[in-house]
């Protein structure tokens, strides 16, 4: 067993491509250095041994010493994919990738949580240049930051997509819906999506935007607790064109002493 070993040690480095094939998949770290070392290893045989996430982190750092792979953006990117990346390292890589790769990182849970956030700060900077094509597939895949931001850049053809993605929350709805440059256009297509206009906190917003549908607003109001009508209709913040609405609407309610229901609040 002991001669075997030696053998496989040595033999690493001179191993055909048939034996790299199968070496890729050694557990034992002496093995795995000396395929680096082997002329006949390359990018295709690194970028499937990068595939494994058991790799210890000693092997990815004399990987990242060699310059002639370093060159490779394939392995920059299955390095900076790797669980068991170096931070530094995972970091510096992170500002290398491409725009779709950083939204692969940004939802990659095997990553640290340092390197996905950068990879989001790092696509937010661009936003601004990117074509259209690419913020319509953000704006299905991007994370909840990303969509929000998306969302208050008001891109036509955009906002009914992100509006749309399973990762927008309402957090950053209401983030957006509290932007003062935030476009007519998004603050109506937000009023009258199904999914975000049926929520009582994003209603709330909205009837405090001077840029929401009036006649949309009207429908809200049977949801709105007498309360928050009367913090509404006292409220500087308030649209002035939709006071009287809820001054009406609170004086109705006072009067007939109707209240809405739990499940039309939410309807």
């Amino acid at each position: 067993m002991d001669n075997q070993l030696e053998i496989d040690r040595d033999g690493a480095r001179t191993a055909s491509p048939e034996q790299i094939a199968i070496l890729l998949y050694d557990t034992r770290d002496t093995i795995l250095l000396g395929l680096l070392e082997n002329p006949a290893f390359d990018e295709n045989h690194l970028c499937l041994l990068l595939g494994r996430k058991d790799l210890p982190t000693l092997l990815l750092e004399e990987i990242a010493r060699h310059n002639q792979w370093m060159r490779s953006y394939r392995v920059r990117r299955a390095l900076a994919y790797h669980p068991r990346v170096p931070h530094n390292l995972g970091l510096r890589l992170a500002r290398e990738l491409y725009v779709t790769d950083l939204v692969q990182l940004t939802i990659l849970r095997s990553a640290a949580p340092e390197i996905r956030h950068l990879a989001e700060e790092l696509i937010l900077a661009r936003l601004p240049q990117l074509p259209s094509a690419q913020k319509m597939t953000l704006a299905r895949r991007g994370p909840p930051r990303i969509a929000g931001a998306l969302l208050a850049d008001g891109e036509i053809g955009v906002v009914a997509v992100v509006l749309d993605s399973p990762f927008l929350n309402e957090g950053h709805v209401l983030k957006a819906l509290s932007r003062i440059a935030l476009p007519g256009r998004v603050v109506a297509a937000i009023a009258d999506h199904k999914r975000w206009s049926h929520l009582y906190s994003v209603r709330l917003a909205l009837l405090r935007n001077s840029q929401a549908p009036l006649a949309r607003l009207l429908s809200f109001l049977p949801s709105i607790s007498v309360t928050d009508l009367r913090v509404l209709s006292e409220s500087s913040a308030t649209p002035s064109n939709l006071r009287p609405h809820l001054r009406r609407e609170l004086a109705n309610r006072m009067q007939h002493g109707s209240l809405p229901s739990k499940r039309t609040r939410h309807a």
